[in-house]
């Protein structure tokens, strides 16, 4: 009996291939880098203003939070769902499970907008205090992200329509925007329960 063991086949090899083009996760762990420096910088004068802090996040309430955050992993799924689709040549399921996650951004986008308005209504606007410009600052720049995930969304939606273009570079360039969408999704997940629930 031969104890020879077969090497990986070639689809193994690709499967074990970093998605995305060669350059992305440059620039995604270069953005999370800059994030963490603004969470530790909040965690640090959280430290040093603990009641100021603990008094402004008790200023309002965590619904709008909530279900943003829930919109945001239900398109995350969505977008999980979309590439699924892709890879199975089911191109139109994946094109509407996209539009969905769309939809999602745009939800989060306009709760995001209310909830603004309801602080800055309150008096308790970006200059108000400490904690509200890191509220402002961390969910500001968190907001462009989602903005930005739009046009990565609308290149994927595009890209889906044309099954027949599917080729390794287009394939390549729709796993980079669903790195990219994820990013966004998993900010959000660290700024949720600092701004909204750190007691």
């Amino acid at each position: 009996m031969s104890d020879t063991v077969a090497g990986p086949s070639s689809d193994m090899l690709q499967q074990r291939e970093i998605p995305g083009e060669p350059g992305l996760w440059v620039f995604l762990f270069g953005d999370m880098a800059i994030f963490v420096v603004f969470f530790a910088s909040y965690l640090v004068e959280r430290a040093d203003h603990r009641l100021l802090f603990q008094a402004s996040r008790q200023s309002f309430g965590v619904t709008i939070g909530v279900i943003n955050t829930i919109i945001l992993l239900i398109s995350s799924l969505l977008v999980v769902i979309a590439v699924s689709a892709v890879r199975g040549r089911a191109n139109p399921i994946a094109v509407r499970a996209l539009w969905g996650a769309l939809f999602c951004g745009g939800t989060f986008v306009i709760l995001k907008c209310v909830e603004y308005t309801h602080l800055v209504s309150a008096g308790n606007g970006p200059g108000s205090n400490l904690y509200f410009t890191y509220f402002f600052i961390l969910t500001g720049v968190h907001l462009i992200h989602v903005l930005i995930g739009f046009v990565t969304l609308g290149i994927m939606i595009a890209k889906a329509r044309q099954p027949r273009e599917l080729t390794g570079q287009n394939l390549s360039t729709i796993q980079s925007c669903v790195c990219y969408w994820h990013l966004v999704d998993l900010l959000w997940i660290v700024i949720f329960p600092l701004l909204y629930l750190l007691g």
